[in-house]
C-alpha cells in the first residue's frame, strides 16, 4: 500500500508509535527491508537521499514503487534532505509520495519562503512535505548536518508550521547524523521536545536516530515524534558483513553468495528498530 507521509503518521501519532525511515542505497537493502516489514506487519518509510538517487538512478524508484504498490503494509517513499527545487521536482516526477526540503542553514525568513514554495508545489499533487528548523550535528555522514547543533526554538517552530503548512517538522534536540565516535555521548533534550510538541499539531521527525540511547528514542515517541530517520545503523552492519564475507571468501564473486549474510544482519537491525518504536503489527491499523 502506497501512502503519503501525512496519512501514515496521522495513524502513528494517534496510537503512540513511530515509523522508522530507512535510507536505502541498494536493491539488496530495499529487498531485505521489505521482506522484514512484511513479516513483522509494520508500516515503513523508505527514504532516498539525493546522493543515493544520483548513484542508483531515477529508474530505481520504479522498483521501490512496485514493492510498495504490491505490499500488504503501508509504505511511504520519501526524499531525504532535498536542498533544492531540482531535488524536490525530481523526486515528485519519479514518484515519491513525500519530500523533505532542508533549508535549515538559511535564515529563518528564507527557510520559511523556500519551504512555502515547496509546500505549494507538492500539496498540489498530494505529496507530503517535511522541513527542518534548527541544525542537526554531523559525525561524518554524507547526509548533511553541521559542526554545531542549533537547537530548535519552540516559538519559531510554532510560527514556522503555521506559515508554511508543512506536514512534518524535523527538529534539532541534540542528535547528529552518522555514527557517534567513541567518547561522544548522544543526549536528547527531552524537555525541549516536550515544549515543541505542546506548540505543534503535526508529527515531529527525529533525524540522526542511529546511535542514540534506546530509552531516549522510545521516550521521544511519547512527545510527538512520529518518524525516526535511520541510515548509519543499517549501512554499517550491512557493509561490514559484505566486507567480512569477501575477506573470508577471496574467490567469491556471485551476488547470491556475497549478500545473504549482510541481508540477515540488516534484517536484525530492522526488527530491533521496529520493536524499539512500537511499530510491529501496526499495519493492521491502516485500511
Amino acid at each position: 500500500m502506497l501512502y503519503n507521509m501525512k496519512d501514515l503518521l496521522k495513524v502513528a501519532n494517534e496510537h503512540k508509535f513511530a515509523v522508522p525511515a530507512f535510507n536505502i542505497s541498494s536493491f539488496d537493502m530495499l529487498k531485505s527491508i521489505m521482506e522484514e516489514v512484511e513479516r513483522l506487519e509494520c508500516p515503513v518509510i523508505l527514504e532516498i537521499h539525493p546522493d543515493e538517487i544520483e548513484y542508483l538512478g531515477n529508474n530505481f524508484v520504479s522498483i521501490v514503487r512496485a514493492y510498495a504498490l504490491n505490499s500488504k503494509v503501508p509504505v511511504v517513499i520519501h526524499l531525504d534532505h532535498g536542498s533544492t527545487l531540482f531535488d524536490v521536482t525530481r523526486a515528485i516526477r519519479n514518484g515519491y509520495t513525500s519530500v523533505m526540503i532542508d533549508a535549515s542553514t538559511q535564515s529563518f525568513e528564507d527557510n520559511i519562503s523556500i519551504t512555502k514554495q515547496i509546500v505549494e508545489l507538492a500539496h498540489n499533487v498530494d505529496v507530503s512535505v517535511e522541513a527542518e528548523l534548527g541544525t542537526i550535528g554531523n559525525n561524518g555522514s554524507s547526509e548533511g548536518g553541521t559542526d554545531e547543533i542549533i537547537y530548535t526554538d519552540p516559538d519559531q517552530a510554532e510560527y514556522f508550521v503555521k506559515e508554511t503548512n508543512i506536514d512534518t517538522l524535523a527538529v534539532a534536540i541534540g542528535t547528529s547524523h552518522g555514527l557517534y565516535p567513541k567518547g561522544k555521548k548522544p543526549e536528547l533534550n527531552i524537555e525541549l521536545l516536550k515544549e515543541i510538541n505542546s506548540r505543534l499539531s503535526i508529527p515531529i521527525v527525529l533525524h540522526g536516530g542511529s546511535g542514540n540511547p534506546d530509552e531516549e528514542v522510545r521516550e521521544s515517541v511519547l512527545y510527538g515524534v512520529g518518524k525516526v530517520n535511520l541510515s548509519s545503523d543499517l549501512k554499517s552492519v550491512f557493509f561490514e558483513q559484505v566486507r567480512q564475507t569477501l575477506i573470508d571468501n577471496k574467490n567469491m564473486y556471485e551476488p547470491n553468495e556475497v549478500y545473504p549474510e549482510a541481508n540477515k544482519k540488516l534484517k536484525k537491525v530492522v526488527e530491533y528498530k521496529m520493536n524499539l518504536l512500537n511499530t510491529i503489527g501496526k499495519a493492521k491499523l491502516y485500511k
